[in-house]
């Protein structure tokens, strides 16, 4: 899976409390597309129109590939379906089996980590890799359970499998059968090449588990390493006998360990302690054997060696002042003002970015590309262009609904240059009005190269731009004028990025010795020069407005830092004209294990004439709604339990369908849940049905009787879902509308619970939600939103005269404040309910729609007032471990009180007041080195009716 850019926003961040939606909104695409299907002997492609050529170039590319890309994982996998998104901007790729399939972004990477592919090319062998080690799953335990299961047995199977295997390998794949895998990418590896040669090698369960203090490289990057390592050492199909191993009885701690032992010889943490021994002896001799590191200054920031903070993407103000990004683990991204004198300041805390690297600074203005998320269509995301005028703060908003990538700002800051991809996969560059948008030219583009990284050339007349063909990449300086594109360097095999022209050169970044550094290109003579030597990495030059300074990014342990130093084209170093990068560690060793290494490599260079062509059909996303990929002991809907049954989704994600028998553990009872959800249009429409059976007792004059009966619910109804985020503010609004009929049968107690139904008084209500919540941004180490705000209202009510009786309406509301210190949060919550129950006999109760004070049971008032006080703090950071068995990074607590008062219980006139105070301690624990965070504690509370302080679990949050 390439790393997904755009957060997962919203799920979650407003929930109604009752008669809640099973079924999770998924992402879907408008209804208006028109879908096709390419078939081969082993895939099918699904698109959008308007991408058929992309669609039959990546089919024939999965295709050729489908053995050379698994043949060291010693499978061959089942047809499956692969969709192109092309409704998105983000640039990613992911392969699941729940369903089934795969799902390709078609938008292209701008930055570093494209390398020399094409995008597409490089998804194609790095998510069909992933297919195959899914597919690994299918033998020994995986066998039995698939019969079970369905596909959802591949994850069974593979659970004890981490996640550092999967991306490794196939991080490990794309760089030893193409010729510019992130694996051959410096800048991939940098912060880990850093920590080592800063002497911070971390244990084996922090590399796993990351910290909330240092860098830790994710999952990628630990993953390739370790994984490369191996094939190195043991051969190119040591991870297939591994994996064979681990997949004979997979259900016991560190089984993925002993499978790698039971082959090598190797525990798992043998296997990092030796690649990391490895790893950092090559650096320290590639480090040793560079030029001596050219002297730069650094520019005064406020960030410490106590906690992770990176300064990049520098851009000058003023002769002694940048515009740079500042990132880190106590940070959101906001852009701060960098002086070689004076304090760092803040200047503005953009939305959700796309490439930070883009960053533009001319005329007064700034500009950067954001994604902007459609209101409802979650496939749907566009790249529009913030321009900020840096004197009056005035943001404006750039090709709305647009698509692009990246833009720079003409010298005096009144246009724009903007690359963009259109939903057919087409790239050009374009001239537009800073201030309107309006495209005033379309740059020529017959070929189809993309375009990365456009500058405008000081003299505001020309432009220049790194291209990527077939045949690689180079820097061209194109003049709008006449549509001439001029290259200054050879297309080759070179990783070039953020060009940068000053005088007659243009700077840019190059990894041609091994790692990312700058270098010039002279626009005349074609000579090339090393422009810095730093031991880590130079990166995104940027120039003075006098010319006489050169700022760039430097990379280190603690977070890149920017620098100045002076810039004078005698003090460079010539250097020949690159053809091709540096190899980075395994990288050649890799592609030479390969059977097919190089003629891969070589196929992906081949012009898209020479593929073949498959027949395309129509793809009717209704007439494949239904979709059966898991069944037997399946999760149920809601997310909070295990039943047996089976569920469905199609390709597309319109449509959910979940059929199951469900158990209660409390009252022994048995459930037959069904559960459908279409949100192929623009309100969701949400049906489940539950047929089962209750046992339970109630008091009645004394004596206390137990029965047991059946019940019937329905519940139907509409929801619209929206997604209004547009800034550093998450945002949400949801609005539902559900009818719930429930009636019982064979119920023989003497009367009932007014929260539930019985013979002769079925229920049939209307319940209506309105949510609301808007928070901003959190860092890694925040426990709580500092600014924010949710609201949510509620009326339910029984409108059709037959049946129980009741109605109920409530509001609750509350606002999220700074605390004390950074990472300190209030949040004060406030809630009204009222509801009538003076229906006699017929009288129902719906469940709290405001939150009741903690430690109390909860009491149906007529009238209930209800207020909170919360108080989130960090109490530490740790790196705690306990041998392989627990890892822990955080302690916080909670402090808070609730006051509330209920007025009348039923018309009975009398008040209730509620004063509990509290405190919930929490850790963020990771067991058995998987990576994902568990938050679990316990809650000490004073409840001012029992007047007794009561201690209670709170249950686990899996921090995703």
């Amino acid at each position: 899976m390439r790393r997904l850019l755009l957060l997962g926003l919203l799920s979650g961040l407003a929930t109604p409390l009752a008669l809640a939606q099973s079924l999770p909104v998924l992402s879907q695409n408008p209804p208006g597309l028109r879908w096709h299907t390419v078939r081969t002997p082993h895939f099918r492609v699904l698109y959008a129109d308007g991408l058929d050529s992309a669609a039959q170039r990546t089919a024939a590319r999965l295709e050729r590939l489908h053995d050379p890309d698994v043949a060291t994982l010693g499978v061959s996998p089942r047809p499956i379906s692969v969709v192109m998104q092309s409704q998105t901007t983000v640039s990613n790729g992911f392969v699941t089996f729940l369903p089934r399939h795969a799902e390709f972004f078609t938008t292209p990477q701008q930055g570093l980590g494209l390398g020399t592919v094409d995008w597409l090319d490089g998804l194609v062998v790095h998510e069909f890799r992933h297919v195959g080690q899914f597919e690994k799953a299918r033998q020994g335990i995986g066998r039995v359970l698939g019969p079970l299961l369905g596909d959802g047995a591949l994850g069974v199977a593979a659970v004890g499998v981490p996640q550092w295997f999967f991306e490794g390998d196939a991080v490990g794949t794309e760089t030893a059968l193409t010729r510019s895998g992130r694996g051959r990418i410096p800048n991939f590896g940098v912060g880990l090449r850093a920590n080592l040669l800063a002497g911070r090698r971390y244990s084996y369960q922090k590399a796993v588990n990351g910290s909330l203090r240092d860098h830790v490289p994710d999952w990628y990057v630990l993953g390739y390493f370790m994984t490369s390592y191996l094939k190195t050492h043991y051969g190119p199909n040591i991870w297939a006998k591994a994996l064979d191993e681990y997949y004979k009885f997979p259900f016991y701690p560190f089984s993925f360990s002993n499978g790698i032992k039971r082959t090598t010889g190797l525990t798992v943490e043998q296997v990092y302690a030796r690649a990391m021994t490895e790893l950092d002896s090559t650096w320290r001799a590639q480090q040793a054997a560079q030029p001596a590191p050219t002297p730069a200054r650094e520019l005064r920031v406020e960030a410490t060696e106590r906690v992770f903070t990176q300064y990049e993407y520098p851009q000058y103000l003023t002769d002694s002042t940048v515009l740079a990004l500042k990132t880190g683990l106590d940070y959101i991204p906001q852009l701060v003002q960098l002086s070689r004198h004076g304090a760092e300041q803040k200047v503005f805390t953009p939305g959700q970015l796309n490439l930070p690297e883009m960053l533009s600074v001319n005329g007064g203005k700034a500009v950067w590309p954001e994604f902007q998320q459609h209101a409802r269509w979650g496939q749907r995301i566009a790249l529009e262009l913030k321009v900020l005028d840096l004197k009056t703060g005035r943001l404006t908003r750039i090709g709305r609904s647009g698509r692009y990538s990246a833009a720079a700002l003409s010298p005096d800051g009144t246009r724009l240059v903007a690359a963009r991809t259109d939903a057919s996969y087409h790239h050009a560059l374009f001239i537009l009005d800073a201030t309107t948008g309006a495209e005033l030219q379309t740059l020529p583009n017959p070929a189809n190269d993309l375009y990365l990284q456009p500058r405008w050339h000081p003299d505001g007349r020309r432009l220049v731009a790194v291209t990527l063909s077939a045949a690689g990449k180079t820097v061209v300086l194109l003049d709008p004028s006449t549509g001439a594109a001029r290259p200054l360097l050879p297309v080759a095999n070179v990783n070039l990025a953020n060009p940068q022209p000053w005088q007659g050169f243009v700077l840019y970044n190059s990894a041609q010795s091994g790692i990312d550094n700058i270098y010039a290109v002279s626009a005349r003579t074609g000579r090339t020069f090393r422009v810095t030597a730093r031991p880590l990495g130079a990166y995104h030059a940027a120039v003075a407005p006098d010319g006489r300074t050169l700022a760039f990014h430097d990379y280190r342990a603690t977070g890149a830092r920017v620098v100045e130093m002076p810039l004078d084209s005698t003090s460079w170093a010539p250097v020949p004209v690159a053809t091709s990068d540096a190899l980075g560690p395994y990288a050649d060793a890799l592609t030479a294990q390969e059977p097919a290494g190089r003629e891969v490599a070589r196929l992906l260079a081949r012009p898209d004439s020479a593929a073949p062509r498959y027949g395309v059909r129509r793809y009717s996303p209704l007439a494949h709604a239904f979709n059966l990929f898991s069944y037997g002991v399946v999760q149920s809907p809601a997310g909070n339990a295990v039943a047996v049954g089976l569920r469905s989704q199609d390709l597309l994600s319109t449509t959910q369908v979940f059929a199951g028998l469900g158990y209660d553990q409390t009252e022994r009872t048995f459930s037959a849940i069904g559960a459908l959800s279409y949100q192929g249009r623009f309100p969701v429409l949400d049906v489940d049905v539950t047929y089962g059976g209750r046992d339970a007792a109630v008091i009645s004059q004394g004596r206390s009787y137990r029965d047991q009966w059946q019940y019937t619910r329905l519940t139907a109804g509409l929801r619209l879902p929206l997604n209004l985020t547009h800034s550093k503010y998450l945002q949400a609004l949801t609005v539902g509308t559900y009818f719930l009929h429930e009636d019982v049968r064979n119920y023989d107690l003497p009367t009932r619970k007014v929260s539930e139904p019985a013979p002769n008084a079925s229920l049939n209500a209307i319940q209506t939600t309105l949510s609301y919540a808007t928070q901003l941004k959190r860092s890694a180490r925040s426990v709580a939103p500092k600014w924010g705000g949710t609201l949510l209202g509620t009326w339910r009510t029984t409108p059709f005269g037959q049946g129980l009786e009741a109605t109920q309406l409530a509001a609750q509301g509350s606002v999220f404040l700074p605390g004390l210190s950074r990472n300190h949060a209030v949040r004060l919550r406030a809630g009204y309910q009222w509801q009538d129950q003076s229906g006699g006999p017929r009288l129902y109760q719906f469940a709290a729609a405001v939150s009741f004070p903690r430690g109390e049971g909860y009491t149906s008032f007529d009238r209930l007032r209800a207020a909170s006080f919360d108080y989130y703090l960090p109490l530490a950071f740790t790196h705690w471990e306990l041998g392989r068995w627990l890892y822990v990074q955080r302690l916080r607590a909670t402090l808070f009180g609730d006051l509330a008062q209920g007025d009348a219980i039923r018309g009975l006139d009398f008040k209730v007041n509620y004063q509990n105070v509290g405190v919930d301690a929490l850790v963020q624990f990771n067991v058995l080195r998987l990576r994902t965070p568990i938050e679990g504690g316990v809650r000490v509370v004073y409840s001012s009716q029992l007047r007794q302080w009561l201690v209670q679990p709170l249950a686990f949050d899996i921090r995703i």
